[in-house]
């Protein structure tokens, strides 16, 4: 076994390159003794050798430390201690990046409660699974392989290898798109504020983290100030390119810089932008044709003003969640078609919540190649494995049931409608930051239920799964195949 040598034909060259290291040496052999006598391993070892029950660990402690914080006197302007479930329903917003709001963040927290709020925000949307990946690179000098393969498939890395590199691109790109949106608000927010530097430069800042990780959270009782396009623009392209989700932004990055042609880009890329671009639009018109009379929603708008309320519209309810005020003020059919947008979400790895754009697409593709008689699931000519089919069909399942069961259980103990009971957990789950009155500061049972929602929506299906289960083994007997009548 020691003497295996690496297959580098140039059919597999490429595919191989990054795991050679994995191979080398003794490597076999060293596994195989380990399997013989697994080693003692304390608490802290199995910690940092499972990134899966270190990302929750990480995420939870996130949410403990921002409820005590707000907890603080110091948190709130009247300086009273803020009700317990409050705080761990704000801290639990702030964390998942969900931005549902039971108190007026302006007139209820304090400068201090807000920056804690802020800081909540960012360490939040940055993911768990990266700065998991990042503990254990600061205490270990590098990244041990089942942290590598999970943050790789985590944030699209092809190659064992390049998941430093990414993490770097990670903390770069967010950095670097939070700065551009600072610099793009601060005008706009000066000449909102009447020349209050000072007042302008916090909201700049405040807007800049908080869009780009599709919070929701505003530092100004005027809200997101959808009227002026100074304000307003920049915090729709620092959303929208939040909702991509990392992979799709180095994605393109690396496009423009290399002049990578169109047909060429990853297959991930185009899917993710096709599909958030057609519920952009699909949206769009949808508030065109069904809330365009609404005059609660446009009352004395001109024509001009009823587009920029329709395109936040089409933007913000799928996880941004700015400008709530309008929200109950919909009909019942447009609650019913943004929670099936909330539900869906953004892109994967995205600081957006919900199944995922990919997902969806999947599934429709599998539904498509079912009614073609297909047996592959094909799209731009590359085929899509198995492996990925059947996991997009199980986290659509398996959240679509815990959707419904919290509709209904909202539904019995605040005894509000299915549509607004809906609304509010397709908004916690997709971390769409919109309420319709579900979620009340009068309501604990309603709160503990939505911040649950927050954090599986946060935290993703399929990590929970990781972090309980570890890999199975491969099965030595495969059973014989019988027939059922399905449909």
């Amino acid at each position: 076994m020691s003497n295996l040598v690496l297959d580098e034909s140039s059919m597999n060259r490429e595919a191989s390159r990054g795991y050679s290291w994995w191979f080398s040496g003794d490597a076999f052999e060293r596994q195989a003794a380990q399997d013989r006598r697994p080693p003692r391993r304390n608490l802290s070892a199995k910690l940092w050798s499972h990134p899966g029950r270190l990302t929750i660990l990480y995420f939870f402690a996130l949410i403990a430390l921002a409820t005590v914080l707000l907890e603080l006197p110091i948190s709130a302007h009247n300086r009273k201690v803020t009700d317990p479930v409050v705080a761990f329903f704000t801290a639990v917003s702030a964390a998942s990046t969900c931005g549902i709001q039971v108190v007026n963040t302006t007139t209820h927290w304090s400068l201090f409660g807000q920056a804690v709020i802020l800081l909540a925000v960012q360490f939040g949307g940055l993911g768990v699974m990266t700065f998991a990946s990042l503990i254990a690179l600061a205490v270990n000098k590098h990244i041990k392989a089942s942290q590598r393969m999970l943050t790789a498939r985590e944030l699209g890395a092809t190659k064992l290898s390049e998941t430093k590199g990414v993490l770097n691109a990670v903390l770069v790109t967010t950095l670097l798109i939070e700065v551009i949106t600072f610099l793009a608000l601060f005008p706009g927010l000066l000449h909102v504020n009447h020349g209050n530097v000072r007042h302008a430069l916090w909201e700049a800042l405040f807007f800049a983290v908080i869009s780009y990780n599709n919070a929701g959270f505003t530092p100004d009782g005027a809200g997101l100030h959808v009227n002026s396009w100074g304000v307003g623009l920049p915090v729709l392209l620092s959303a929208f390119c939040g909702t991509l989700g990392f992979p799709v932004l180095l994605n393109l990055v690396r496009a423009a810089r290399k002049h990578t042609p169109l047909k060429r880009w990853t297959l991930h890329t185009k899917i993710t932008l096709i599909g958030t671009f057609c519920m952009v639009a699909v949206s769009l018109l949808w508030f065109r044709c069904v809330e365009w009379n609404n005059h609660i929603l446009f009352s004395h708008a001109d024509l001009q003003t009823r587009l920029r309320y329709a395109l936040t519209a089409a933007v913000m309810p799928r996880t941004s969640g700015f400008d709530p005020s309008w929200v109950p003020d919909v009909s019942d059919p447009t609650k019913v078609f943004m929670s099936a947008f909330m539900f869906i979400g953004g892109g994967s790895t995205s600081t957006a919540g919900g199944i995922r754009v990919t997902t969806f697409a999947v599934v429709l593709l599998v539904c498509r190649a079912a009614f073609r008689g297909k047996r592959d699931v094909t799209v731009f000519h590359k085929r899509i494995n198995e492996r990925t089919t059947m996991t997009a069909v199980s986290i659509m399942t398996t959240c679509l049931i815990l959707v419904f069961t919290v509709s209904l259980a909202l539904m019995a103990v605040s005894g509000c409608s299915l549509s607004n009971a809906l609304f509010d957990t397709c908004s916690a789950f997709g971390l769409g930051g919109y309420t319709v009155g579900v979620a009340d500061q009068s309501d604990p049972a309603a709160l503990l239920l939505l911040a649950m929602t927050m954090i599986i929506g946060r935290i993703g299906p399929m990590t929970i799964a990781y972090a309980i289960n570890r890999p199975s083994e491969a099965q030595a007997v495969r059973f014989p195949e019988e027939p059922i009548i399905v449909g």
